[in-house]
């Protein structure tokens, strides 16, 4: 499993890269071989705020469907185009072009609960 150093963590198996105001947000590696092969990812939520821990999407396997949640609060500012096409990258590279959504963070969000990549593996 890989869970890249720059990057905080969910318990509910989301990512997030952190560069200003702006939160990219995917679900981590741990998570997509858990699901197995996602074959869509629904959202359709941009422009939208959402508070954290409130779900923003889902993401389809073969298996099951499994909701998405967001992590910091925020508004989403951008979901991911090239899912439509290719959700696979979700499960291909869950931390490059898996990329779920960019969220602009709001003012005075909570961001104690995200945790470190050694403390996300413990958490395993």
């Amino acid at each position: 499993m890989n869970f890249p150093a720059d990057l905080k963590y969910t318990k509910d198996h989301e990512w997030v890269r952190i560069e200003g105001d702006v939160a990219t947000i995917g679900i981590t590696d741990f998570a997509q071989s858990e699901l197995g092969d996602i074959v869509f990812v629904e959202i359709e939520t941009q422009g939208q705020s959402f508070g954290e821990h409130e779900v923003f999407g889902t993401v389809e396997a073969v298996k099951t469907v499994s909701d998405l949640f967001m992590p910091v609060a925020g508004e989403i500012l951008e979901v991911n185009p090239g899912l439509a096409d290719d959700p696979a990258a979700v499960n291909n590279d869950p931390y490059g072009k898996g990329w779920m959504i960019k969220v602009k963070i709001s003012a005075g969000a909570d961001m104690s609960n995200l945790m470190d990549s050694a403390a996300y593996e413990a958490s395993l």
